[in-house]
């Protein structure tokens, strides 16, 4: 549901003088600049759909800078909204590929623009950028919609491998951002800086103020730096999603009690394939229960695979860790003996979009 529309005239913290201000971060601005102030200042900016646009010129140029662009690069902008970023982009790359879901921002982007003549080195996307099928672009820097960004990064550090970059600069709200640049051991651990740092190295770059946005949000901002790595591991990413959404569930609960629960153990029998488990020899279930699905939850059974997966859990030390204390290596070893051993956190059966699959639960 909408939050009540705002106009920039409107809102007392974000008035008319502070909107000029955002119409003249470009350089050689228009000359048209009163009819500009007098058409933007009507736009309706939605806080539910993420849109602040950042105005301070000082910001907009450090993080240019901190980018590091070549005179040879395509930049992939997501969320240009007016165009404050764009035009700084547009003066140092070759060439700026920016998409933008609001008709209205996608119209006055291409008209402040065009003012400056530097339409044919942008390429503007109108459409969902979750939904998107990205070119081929060398870096990403964009002030990144707040309702987007965990999935929005997760498209971009997961399909890295498909479609290369050197690195992403992104403006993110600054809980999340301390989320993601978060160490094991440190209360913001959690499961969005394991999956990240599975793909990519994360570098912090500076605050922003909320007071430098408009309209102003109600909380501050962060830059960060994302590389994605050359080298990952070599482990199935659905199986170590599905693991890392068990272990995180509880993140300060130590695993040996995240196991033992009854409703656990028997969500990962039926998606296991532990030999002699069940009594017929061949790691089968031997009936089905009402929904037709193969039932394995037999006293029994349900006792043979707890021990198996304690004996896991025991044999490399894991028992009285604490997933919030643990690295990504210690993680990808827990999970491949718990592999070797026949048990599994992924259902095959079920097809899951890969970026809400990194995310989901967060």
């Amino acid at each position: 549901m909408l939050q009540p529309r705002k106009t920039l005239t409107n809102n007392p913290n974000c008035n008319l003088k502070n909107f000029r201000r955002l119409l003249r971060t470009g350089s050689n601005y228009g000359k048209n600049n009163g009819e500009d102030d007098e058409e933007e200042a009507k736009i309706r900016l939605y806080k539910s759909r993420g849109q602040h646009l950042l105005t301070n010129p000082r910001i907009l140029d450090s993080i240019v800078r901190t980018s590091e662009i070549k005179p040879d690069d395509t930049v992939l902008e997501i969320g240009p909204g007016t165009g404050n970023l764009t035009l700084k982009l547009l003066e140092v790359a070759k060439k700026v590929v920016a998409v933008e879901v609001d008709k209205r921002m996608v119209e006055i982007l291409h008209k402040r623009v065009t003012e400056r003549g530097l339409q044919h080195r942008l390429n503007v996307i109108s459409g969902d950028a979750l939904k998107t099928e990205f070119p081929e672009f060398n870096l990403v820097v964009a002030n990144i919609p707040y309702n987007i960004s965990s999935p929005l990064l997760a498209k971009l550090v997961f399909g890295a491998k498909a479609n290369p970059f050197r690195s992403a600069t992104l403006l993110l709200q600054k809980e999340f951002a301390r989320r993601l640049l978060a160490k094991p051991g440190e209360t913001e651990y959690n499961r969005l800086a394991v999956n990240v740092k599975l793909m990519a190295e994360v570098e912090f770059i500076m605050d922003v103020s909320k007071r430098d946005f408009v309209p102003c949000p109600k909380v501050d901002s962060s830059v960060v730096k994302v590389y994605p790595k050359s080298k990952i591991p070599d482990v199935n990413l659905e199986e170590w999603w599905a693991f890392t959404r068990t272990c995180f569930s509880k993140k300060n609960k130590t695993l040996g009690a995240t196991f033992k629960q009854k409703k656990k153990l028997i969500e990962l029998m039926k998606l296991s394939k532990v030999e002699g488990l069940y009594g017929d020899g061949n790691g089968k279930c031997l009936g089905y229960d009402n929904n037709g699905d193969e039932e394995c939850t037999s006293d029994m059974s349900s006792e043979l695979f707890k021990g198996k997966v304690i004996s896991v859990l025991e044999s490399g030390g894991f028992s009285d860790k604490r997933p919030s204390k643990l690295s990504n290596d210690e993680l990808l070893q827990l999970l491949s003996q718990f592999n070797e051993a026949g048990i599994y956190f992924h259902d095959h059966k079920r097809s899951s979009n890969a970026y809400d699959a990194a995310f989901d639960d967060l």
